[in-house]
């Protein structure tokens, strides 16, 4: 029977295979960050996303 019948014979596990590998998936660290060459913005940047994590994790 066709899909008359609401059977679907392919991709029925499509939309829950991950599309990336846990294991490369990374975590969106900019590992380069200098202190010494921050600017003024760069460190109210970096007290938004230190608020934004610490509210992120609050959810959890």
């Amino acid at each position: 029977m066709g899909r008359s019948r609401g059977q679907r014979s392919r991709d029925k596990n499509k939309a829950s295979l991950p599309q990336v590998p846990q294991n490369m998936k990374s975590d969106g660290i900019d590992v380069e960050f200098s202190q010494e060459m921050a600017d003024q913005a760069d460190l109210e940047a970096q007290a938004r996303s230190n608020a934004a994590n610490q509210r992120a994790k609050k959810r959890k």
